[in-house]
C-alpha cells in the first residue's frame, strides 16, 4: 500500500464502493491509500473513475485559522472496511500536515465508528460540537475527553448495534494510537 497526497486534486470514486464519493470530484487537497502497483496519476474525473484507491481523505486549510488543516471527508472502499486502512491514512495525512507547519489538524465526526477510528489515529474530542451535531476532534490532543464524546453519542438515537459498540468502547476506554506503517 502506498500513501499519496495531491494538494489540488479532483477525482471520481465509484459511488457504489465509497461513501462521500461525490466530495472527491471537487478540487482541493486529497490524500489516498493506493493498492500496490496502482497508478499514482488520476484520470479526468469527468471521464472515468480512479482505480486502485483503498481509502481517501479530503482536506483544506481552515478558513479562520491558517495554522489548522481540516480533514473534511474520510472514505474507505467497502470491501476493505474494518482493516484499519482509513485510520492509517488519517495518521499519515496528519503527520504530513504537521510536517508542513500546520499546528493542528481537525475533523468533525457524526458517528461513533468514525469517532473510534479517529481516536486510534491520535485525535481527541475537543468538547465542541458543530451545528450539525458533529463532534469536533483535533490532533494533537491529550485525549482525556474520549468518554465524554462517546457519552454524547450514547444519548443519541442510535441503532442497537451502535449502542452496543459505544458501550463496549466506553467500558474499554481510549484506544491505543496506531501507526501509519503499512504491511
Amino acid at each position: 500500500m502506498e500513501f499519496v497526497v495531491r494538494e489540488d486534486a479532483a477525482f471520481r470514486l465509484d459511488h457504489e464502493q465509497f461513501a462521500y464519493a461525490g466530495k472527491f470530484v471537487v478540487p482541493g487537497g486529497k490524500a489516498v491509500a493506493l493498492e500496490d502497483g496502482a497508478p499514482t496519476s488520476f484520470p479526468d474525473p469527468r471521464e472515468e473513475y480512479v482505480t486502485g484507491v483503498l481509502a481517501a481523505v479530503a482536506f483544506s486549510e481552515d478558513r479562520t485559522d491558517a495554522d489548522t488543516l481540516r480533514l473534511r471527508y474520510v472514505t474507505v472502499r467497502r470491501d476493505r472496511r474494518g482493516e484499519g486502512i482509513g485510520t492509517r491514512l488519517v495518521t499519515w495525512t496528519t503527520d504530513w500536515a504537521h510536517d508542513r507547519g500546520y499546528e493542528t489538524v481537525a475533523i468533525a465526526v457524526n458517528n461513533p465508528y468514525s469517532y473510534e477510528s479517529l481516536s486510534k489515529a491520535g485525535f481527541g474530542f475537543t468538547g465542541r460540537e458543530t451545528g450539525l451535531a458533529e463532534l469536533v476532534m483535533s490532533h494533537p490532543s491529550d485525549r482525556t475527553r474520549y468518554d465524554e464524546g462517546l457519552a454524547l453519542f450514547a444519548d443519541r438515537d442510535l441503532t442497537d448495534e451502535e449502542l452496543e459498540f459505544v458501550a463496549e468502547k466506553r467500558e474499554r476506554g481510549a484506544p491505543t494510537v496506531v501507526s501509519e506503517e503499512c504491511d
